[in-house]
């Protein structure tokens, strides 16, 4: 069988204490909306805002992890899965995003903290990923500066609660992601539509970073992270050729654009300040008022680790009198082009040589932080036959890209261990239900779980450390 020959090469070996693990968001698998006090989120609001999410689909119900929690880390367990990385819905600790903390909410969280640990599983914490509570949002969300400085008291309070349990912290969820797709093309919540007003939600989340690890460090947190959406920025010439050289106007466009996904969030939390094309973008889009003095200093905090969310590269190339990408201002006179490999479900190449070349890259710029893939996987149209769900597209998806992570470190990466994406089959932000992320297949309507061959081969990889 595929999954035993795999298992039993030997060729590829990690270092002796690299952490495996999986990872979830609350609003994709918790459900229980409305139960235990849990405020609204931007993510309820816009899921039943018509036209925005695939066939009308919500969270509301979605994996139902709320109620189904223990089964969950007990199946965790049985995937001999080392580390868990979940995220707290602030609506369900603060229902109204400040103020008086909710304790059904965070009780939650304290248990399955709790059942985690029982089982010998490390719990990483993610204290945003993307569930803003709408009263926040009602006051102008992430363009409104006081979102940040509530962020930094509702990580105090979550600290408060499982911070003598919990070694792991991240304070965000890939920033980029909220402030572009939420607040420049709007495809997620909120669904705004200003290019301006994404920069300033852009900053006011780094700013928000900056303060929760503040707080966090100053209560005792052990290890914090910032987790981003990173990808490699290439020509279509260089995605099977890293060597390919580039026109002069081609190796702009790919500075430009690596500038305002990468550095736009990495070198303000990591050096203090903004590349000189993020500024230069941010200057003929509303202007840098939103940027005040300290700002920089406060979102520049020590932090142990960046978690790296990587699914495929981001290909462009130079094209005079392109316009803009809605969800990239400053993008003007660059094509966004598509690479020249195989695509998941979801229309994204599969390019695993891309996440070799970010993680050395990555360790080289910014040597005093370890890295940690907080995310990767894949969407393919899964099916039960007979019990069974064969998945051997995913399957050769996670052992590229795990072969690209064990190359990376041979090479000198500190890569300090990988979290699958995602553990559940699970509502996929505006794709719904209709994309399957998942090693373990969730049927919606009866909400049974069944471990896909993915599963069981990853098990085996954590059970040899390697393959």
């Amino acid at each position: 069988m595929t999954i035993t020959t795999m298992a039993a090469r030997g060729t590829v070996v990690f270092p002796e204490n690299f952490i495996w693990g999986a990872a979830t968001a609350s609003y994709q698998i918790e459900g229980a909306v409305k139960e235990e006090g849990r405020g609204q989120s931007i993510w309820d609001t816009f899921s039943h805002t018509p036209g925005k999410v695939f066939e009308g689909h919500t969270g509301d119900v979605a994996c139902d992890h709320y109620h189904r929690y223990r089964d969950d880390v007990a199946l965790m367990k049985e995937l001999n899965l080392g580390a868990y990385r979940f995220s707290v819905a602030w609506p369900r600790v603060q229902p109204d995003g400040q103020g008086a903390v909710n304790p059904a909410g965070l009780a939650f969280y304290d248990r399955l903290v709790d059942e985690l640990l029982e089982h010998e599983i490390d719990p990483y914490v993610t204290l945003y990923h993307w569930d803003l509570p709408q009263a926040l949002e009602d006051r102008g969300g992430w363009t409104d500066r006081d979102t940040a400085y509530r962020f930094a008291d509702y990580a105090r309070a979550v600290y408060d609660k499982l911070g003598d349990r919990v070694r792991n912290w991240a304070t965000l969820n890939e920033p980029w992601v909220s402030a572009f797709l939420g607040y420049g093309n709007g495809v997620h919540a909120p669904g705004r539509t200003d290019a301006a007003e994404s920069f300033k939600a852009g900053h006011h989340l780094l700013l928000a970073h900056g303060l929760a690890a503040q707080a966090l460090r100053a209560q005792g947190a052990e290890q914090i992270m910032l987790v981003v959406n990173a990808s490699p920025v290439m020509t279509p010439a260089q995605v099977h050729d890293p060597a390919a050289e580039a026109s002069e106007a081609d190796a702009e466009a790919v500075r430009r654009v690596d500038a305002l996904l990468q550095g736009q969030f990495l070198e303000p939390a990591l050096r203090g300040r903004y590349p000189e094309e993020v500024l230069r973008a941010r200057s003929l889009q509303g202007g840098l008022d939103h940027i005040l003095d300290g700002d920089l200093e406060t979102i520049n905090q020590p932090i142990d680790l960046i978690g790296i969310n990587y699914y495929n590269p981001t290909v462009v190339e130079a094209g005079p009198g392109t316009p803009a990408d809605a969800a990239w201002p400053g993008s003007q006179d660059v094509r966004f082009s598509p690479a020249d490999a195989p695509t998941t479900a979801m229309g994204w190449p599969i390019v695993p040589s891309g996440l070799s070349r970010l993680l050395v890259r990555l360790s080289r710029d910014y040597p005093e932080v370890g890295l940690m893939i907080t995310e990767n996987g894949a969407a393919f149209d899964d099916v039960v036959v007979d019990g069974r769900v064969h998945d051997p597209g995913r399957q050769s998806y996670l052992e590229g890209h795990l072969g690209a992570v064990h190359h990376a470190i041979q090479q000198g990466a500190d890569v300090r261990g990988y979290l699958v994406w995602s553990l559940l089959d699970n509502f996929e932000w505006a794709f719904g239900y209709d994309k399957r992320f998942g090693i373990v297949h969730v049927d919606y309507e009866s909400l049974v779980r069944t471990p896909k061959d993915s599963a069981l081969w990853y098990k085996q990889v954590i059970g040899a450390n390697g393959w």
